[in-house]
């Protein structure tokens, strides 16, 4: 029989007394007790307060464009791309897209001034010529629209159709391997070994001027470099575990290709579009220069930069126009990819996300 002395709250269960050492109540969890309302009250455990409830949770579309929204030099590149866009197509019109310019690229009038143009920046005023006039007094300003326009279209036309190419090549050859990869790769070494100039100046022989040709025949040249980055993209995953379920399954190997493992690639695709876009505007213009690319009675920027490059001492407002705009959407579509690059890529730094 037990002579320890009780002494008052002794009556307690044994959940309520203290959990000693030794006294073989550890691990018992105590029943909170009553508590007067008006006796100060204690700070308790919450779990609650142990969490940050404002952190949330993000899915991967969302880390990668809140990433992009905050690369500074891509979205400038973006605006300066959309405005350059948007201002070409909407100032001489295009198609069923209405133009606000009051004067068309092909007619031509007396020159004012020997041409110059009539844009002052402070205070600001357009004129009747703001980017001056060509040797047979047409606007300057509409035939640099004009050529913007066409170079736009090559750039996206073949940024989309490579991509495409690109992107079907290097999965197939990636994914089946054995003779499938030897045949194309091998055709993808011939297209990379012969310089893409040369290739460029052939085709662009063959659209004779036409801006929708050209644009097709240069897409088969562009897709290179994009096969190679997929193709290496797909072995490496075709090996993971969400393949072999799916081709454990009976899953079929189209809907593998494009469903499980090219979502996964996203990145790498995307980025080299934008980087295939920058790349088009500088061969068409260097195509056109050389007499190869769009030709007259149409016009791209680089063939006012070679129809007016013996202006550049007397009138060199006809060179720098056009010059100025392939620069700009050249540094806008490099700048972007870079920033799709870094939204994209996992190794970045995610604790600002």
């Amino acid at each position: 029989m037990n002579d320890r002395p009780i002494t008052p709250g002794d009556d307690r269960p044994d959940q309520d007394l203290p959990q000693e050492p030794g006294s073989g109540r550890e691990g018992l969890s105590p029943i909170p007790a009553q508590q007067d309302k008006d006796a100060p009250q204690t700070e308790t455990f919450s779990v609650e307060k142990q969490l940050d409830l404002s952190q949330k949770s993000y899915s991967q579309g969302q880390l990668v464009r809140r990433r992009f929204i905050r690369h500074r030099g891509a979205m400038v590149s973006l605006a300066v791309l959309i405005f350059i866009t948007i201002f070409a197509f909407t100032s001489i019109g295009y198609g069923w897209i209405p133009g606000w310019w009051d004067k068309d690229y092909w007619r031509g009038g007396l020159n004012i001034d020997r041409g110059r143009p009539t844009l002052q920046l402070w205070p600001f005023s357009a004129g009747e010529h703001p980017f001056g006039q060509d040797n047979a007094g047409k606007d300057y300003f509409a035939l640099t629209m004009r050529g913007t326009q066409r170079s736009l279209i090559v750039a996206f036309t073949v940024g989309l159709f490579s991509t495409i190419l690109g992107t079907i090549i290097g999965a197939v050859a990636g994914y089946y391997r054995g003779w499938i990869e030897s045949i194309l790769m091998r055709i993808t070494d011939l297209f990379i070994v012969i310089p893409a100039l040369v290739l460029a100046a052939v085709f662009g022989k063959m659209a004779n001027g036409g801006i929708w040709p050209l644009a097709f025949l240069l897409s088969v040249i562009g897709w290179t470099g994009l096969a190679r980055l997929v193709r290496g993209e797909v072995l490496s995953l075709r090996e993971r575990e969400f393949v072999t379920a799916a081709e454990a399954i009976g899953t079929g190997s189209g809907r593998i290709i494009f469903k499980h493992i090219l979502p996964n690639t996203i990145g790498t695709i995307i980025v080299s579009a934008t980087l295939a876009i920058a790349a088009t505007i500088l061969t068409e213009s260097a195509l056109s220069f050389l007499g190869w690319g769009v030709r007259a009675p149409d016009t791209s920027l680089g063939l006012l930069i070679s129809t007016y490059q013996n202006s550049f001492q007397s009138r060199p407002w006809l060179f720098w126009w056009p010059g100025m705009i392939i620069l700009a959407i050249a540094l806008a579509v490099n700048f972007l990819g870079d920033g799709l690059r870094d939204a994209f890529d996992p190794r970045q730094n995610r604790t600002a996300d």
